[in-house]
């Protein structure tokens, strides 16, 4: 059976909504540091103490917020898995159970969802009256999924840094690399949401022509 997935989708969308302001408010915080530590001699120390204490905060604002939106991301993304079956069997080579264990997989989460993804795409298009296949540009999925595989391999290789900086120079390189992942991870949360709605919107066209489709 088809399953509305809009209310899921409505509430993704704002939580990641949420999680890209909160980047946002990172990188404000990145730049307050990044600018204070090069004025070390004449701004003091206590405002860069300060400044740090503001990144922490919004640091850990920033795993709250992932750690809420994921949770509700993978539960939409295992309903619109299953609703795929519902257009498209053959497509779908991956159990629906991949949509929730491909995230967990160490090393295979970095290609794993992006497959589910592309398959529950592809299979979501095959909603034509004529039963003709279609294919609709796979963009969204391809450009969310890179942006978020960047801005996290930016933001773990600012954040070693960060840890085994010695010089003012070096902490500012990384607090510099720290913000450039949290703007790549804003575009990501933007893309997602454009993933998310066009996906939903694919899914939902031939909702209200069948009959058999529960709402």
């Amino acid at each position: 059976m088809l399953r509305s997935v809009s209310g899921l989708a409505a509430a993704v969308s704002v939580l990641l909504g949420v999680a890209a302001a909160v980047d946002v408010f990172a990188m404000w915080a990145d730049a307050a540091l990044y600018n204070h530590i090069g004025t070390l001699l004449t701004s003091g120390t206590d405002q860069v103490v300060h400044d740090a204490h503001v990144l922490d905060v919004a640091g850990k604002a920033q795993i709250g917020a992932v750690l809420i939106t994921g949770v509700v991301f993978i539960v939409w993304f295992h309903r619109v898995r299953v609703n795929a079956e519902y257009f498209s069997q053959a497509v779908c080579t991956m159990g629906r159970g991949w949509a929730i264990g491909a995230w967990f997989v160490p090393v295979g989460n970095l290609w794993l969802p992006y497959r589910v993804a592309k398959e529950v795409w592809d299979a979501s298009a095959q909603s034509t009256p004529d039963g003709s296949w279609r294919h609709v540009s796979k963009a969204p999925v391809t450009a969310w999924w890179t942006l978020t595989i960047a801005s996290s391999i930016v933001a773990r290789v600012g954040s070693s840094l960060t840890r085994s900086a010695t010089t003012v120079d070096g902490l500012r390189h990384s607090v510099a690399l720290t913000g450039l992942g949290d703007l790549l991870n804003t575009v990501a949360a933007v893309l997602a949401i454009v993933f998310v709605r066009k996906l939903t919107r694919m899914q939902q066209a031939p909702h209200t022509a069948l009959p058999e489709a529960l709402t």
